[in-house]
């Protein structure tokens, strides 16, 4: 049998770009956040199981959850950077492994994954978490880095989330 002429809905995606800023936009909307083509930010599924334990519209359940996490986070990026300072590579491990689960709790992907690699350089391993890295300067490098990559994948999600739940913060 010859292929079709005509091409499926992922194909359409594919060769038109129109057709998947389309497709984004009818994603975002019918959650009501607007990932702006940072759909990498926010596991929607993960997010939507938080959304779904409000009792009301005025989703003040998950927002205290969400807010919770960003008090966390910030209270936990400042010990990392403490730690840092003090080169107490296990000290920082243990906040990655702690931030990545209640990241991972609200769907923040992105956030979760950079902890994840801050977990595992603190333990001297390579991002992976596999394979040994000897030099302490070394992981010491690869934590501020991604700690950095964080804090800006942090905050473009905080906003994100913020907006979602029409809070406005001033820059």
């Amino acid at each position: 049998m010859a292929p079709s002429a005509t091409p499926t809905a992922d194909e359409s995606l594919k060769q038109d770009p129109q057709a998947d800023l389309y497709f984004l936009h009818s994603q975002t909307d019918e959650l009501g956040i607007n990932l702006n083509g940072r759909e990498d930010l926010l596991d929607r599924t993960t997010f939507d199981q938080i959304l779904e334990m409000d009792d009301d519209n005025a989703r003040e359940f998950s927002k205290g959850i969400v807010y919770g996490f960003f008090d966390q986070a910030e209270a936990t990026f400042v010990k990392m950077e403490n730690a840092i300072v003090a080169q107490d590579l296990s000290e920082v491990s243990q906040l990655g492994h702690f931030l990545k689960g209640s990241s991972a709790t609200l769907g923040l992907t992105k956030v979760k994954d950079a902890c994840e690699k801050i977990q595992n350089f603190g333990a001297r391993k390579d991002e992976s978490g596999i394979v040994d890295e000897p030099d302490k300067a070394k992981s010491l490098s690869n934590i501020k880095k991604t700690l950095t990559e964080v804090k800006e994948d942090y905050n473009e999600v905080a906003k994100l989330l913020r907006d979602f739940y029409g809070d406005t913060i001033s820059t």
